[in-house]
């Protein structure tokens, strides 16, 4: 029986600049968290473009939190673009997604919960990186 019955099941998106360094996706991460109220013990993974596989960041920053990071392709997360908060023509231009972040939690949390996601946190982002926050199953609010 999938766990989204029960509980929310909580995915983080992630998107970054070249080179971004893993306590900046870190701080951004917590902050956001902390300022809507949710523990990151409730995460289930992480996400992010498959471009981004090789990021030095990203990397470390799945280690240091010990959450799985998976990695999606542009044409995967394509199907979300309708679902987002902001569509970013230069995300577009760059990676072929509307916004990698808030697509890529939507996709994980779909993935995980086998069920419909929901942003529960939509864009947040820095100079470097953007984070987003998807949820399957009861509203965690």
């Amino acid at each position: 029986m999938p766990e989204t019955q029960t509980t929310p099941l909580l995915a983080i998106g992630l998107g970054c600049r070249q080179g971004c360094s893993v306590s900046t996706l870190q701080v951004l991460l917590e902050q956001s968290l902390q300022n809507h109220g949710i523990d990151l013990k409730t995460i289930k993974g992480l996400a992010s473009i498959d471009e981004k596989r090789a990021e030095p960041g990203l990397l470390e920053l799945a280690q240091r939190l010990n959450l799985p990071l998976v990695f999606f392709s542009a044409a995967e997360l394509a199907p979300y673009a309708t679902r987002l908060s902001h569509r970013s023509s230069l995300a577009f231009e760059q990676t072929g997604c509307h916004g990698v972040a808030e697509s890529a939690a939507l996709a994980l949390a779909e993935q995980l919960g086998q069920a419909r996601a929901n942003l529960l946190i939509s864009r947040q982002k820095n100079p470097m990186a953007t984070f987003a926050l998807a949820w399957t199953g009861q509203n965690p609010r």
